[in-house]
């Protein structure tokens, strides 16, 4: 559905709820909601370091149409308490963000119907204590504002948070793709509204990269079912490869511990148990390799082969199986 790019106070009462009865399954009269605007989110860097551009705001303001309102981002069906109606980007003339672009919010107008169970909230909205909230949606980029890689696809060696040569490392969150749902929550992400960031790049993203994206990121993260199976698919993979990396450290361990037995036969089992526990692989391979050329020293192998007596004629008598 299309976003309706007018302010809520250009509309009259009929065309508002001209919006609301699209959404509703039977004809509701203007005393039966209970009407109220909010900030769903804005171009501001916000507490996790995330930001959405101006073109992702207007492309979510689409996106958010119709979407229901909930509480903490619960997904119960019960916890369905409202409803987004219209969407529109306000600008506020002379305010820049903190890296100098026109400040610009997503706002939207939603509604509840005026229930006995909805009583209590709509006096919580009216005296200002549910005011904050989040939005859930996905987005398919995320820019690193450093490198400028998709820190989602390509991954980046940048920390959000953090500054280079004077820059600080944010993202930017371009190309939404769906929008689920907005709760009312105590501490949003947005210091203006509040966002949760969800995790649903391309399904051509590699796997790899999945690790990259959640280090970076220090909010609520959501993956699609598909992302979920490659993620599982992918642990499945590295626990065989533990499985043999097991197996070859244990036969490491066999191999030290026959040589060291051979090479330093004063030195007790437990102590050589407790020194290959401590060692990582790498030192057991280079033990192992050290204790092999002790040995050999030591006990230097024999050449059955060899002719007996300098310049004996060469014959094939020696040579016997």
């Amino acid at each position: 559905m299309k976003a309706d790019q007018t302010t809520e106070a250009a509309l009259t009462d009929d065309k508002v709820m001209a919006q609301i009865n699209r959404l509703s399954r039977k004809k509701l009269e203007k005393d039966e909601v209970y009407i109220f605007n909010i900030t769903l989110c804005d171009n501001e860097i916000d507490r996790d370091f995330d930001v959405f551009s101006e073109k992702s705001l207007t492309e979510l303001a689409g996106l958010f149409i119709g979407k229901t309102g909930i509480s903490d981002h619960s997904m119960r069906s019960s916890d369905q308490t409202a409803r987004i109606y219209s969407t529109w980007i306000e600008k506020t003339p002379g305010k820049l963000t903190s890296y100098g672009e026109p400040y610009a919010a997503l706002k939207a107008g939603a509604y509840m119907v005026k229930t006995k169970r909805n009583e209590d909230l709509i006096k919580e909205i009216d005296a200002g204590i549910k005011k904050e909230v989040s939005v859930g949606c996905s987005v398919a980029k995320s820019i690193c504002s450093v490198c400028g890689r998709d820190a989602m696809r390509e991954g980046c060696s940048h920390r959000k948070g953090r500054t280079y040569d004077g820059k600080i490392c944010y993202h930017t969150l371009t190309d939404p793709t769906d929008a689920y749902e907005w709760s009312f929550v105590a501490v949003p992400a947005q210091r203006e509204a509040g966002v949760t960031k969800a995790f649903k790049a391309k399904e051509e993203t590699k796997v790899e990269n999945v690790k990259d994206f959640f280090k970076s990121q220090s909010g609520s993260v959501s993956v699609t079912k598909s992302q979920a199976e490659s993620i599982v698919s992918y642990i499945e993979s590295l626990e065989k490869l533990c499985e043999d990396g097991k197996n070859y450290r244990n036969d490491l361990v066999k191999q030290v511990r026959s040589l060291a037995l051979i090479t330093m036969p004063e030195i007790g089992e437990k102590t050589l148990d407790s020194l290959c526990k401590a060692m990582s692989t790498d030192d057991l391979r280079d033990f192992r390799d050290g204790l092999s050329k002790k040995k050999n020293s030591i006990m230097p192998p024999q050449v059955q082969l060899a002719s007996s007596g300098e310049g004996r004629r060469i014959n094939y008598n020696e040579y016997k199986i």
